[in-house]
């Protein structure tokens, strides 16, 4: 886990192993210092690494499982806009929900978008999530508060 390098390696061992630029090496040791994990929850990280050219253009996987009530919310990115739009996350993320549901043995999956992410819609959707309804000014991007659709997909649904 990223978080327990930060323990046992350095910054260049981390950037290295995880594929780290800089600016993602920021945002992991801010996630690490302000409390990445908990005693109960917990995240699961995946990088996508293109065959081709072994680089790596994307992040996914779980952030605040719980295994107590056996849920967790799924994150992704792609790291550059040229790897959008290729079907790179669609097929990244089937084996990521196997996971959950197999390895993590979760009965809930659950994914926080924003109302305009299209493309993000049409990715849940296509594995079957089901809208649930909007949070209200649930997180803030460049000091405005922003809706939130929850959407979740349950290992019965599969």
């Amino acid at each position: 886990m990223i978080n327990s390098a930060f323990d046992t390696m350095t910054k260049d061992e981390m950037m290295a192993e995880f594929y780290l630029d800089e600016k993602g090496y920021e945002h992991y040791q801010l996630l690490h210092e302000k409390g990445m994990e908990t005693f109960r929850i917990s995240q699961v990280m995946f990088i996508l690494i293109l065959k081709e050219t072994n680089e790596a253009i994307g992040d996914a996987g779980y952030h605040t499982w719980n295994p107590f009530h056996a849920r967790a919310e799924i994150f992704y990115s792609m790291r550059d806009d040229e790897h959008k739009q290729k079907g790179y996350m669609k097929e990244a993320l089937r084996a990521i929900i196997d996971y959950g549901f197999s390895e993590m043995k979760l009965h809930r999956i659950q994914a926080l978008i924003s109302d305009y992410n299209t493309p993000s819609k049409k990715l849940l959707l296509h594995y079957q999530f089901q809208r649930e309804g909007t949070i209200r000014e649930d997180y803030i991007i460049d000091g405005v508060s922003e809706n939130s659709d929850c959407y979740s997909l349950l290992s019965t649904d599969v």
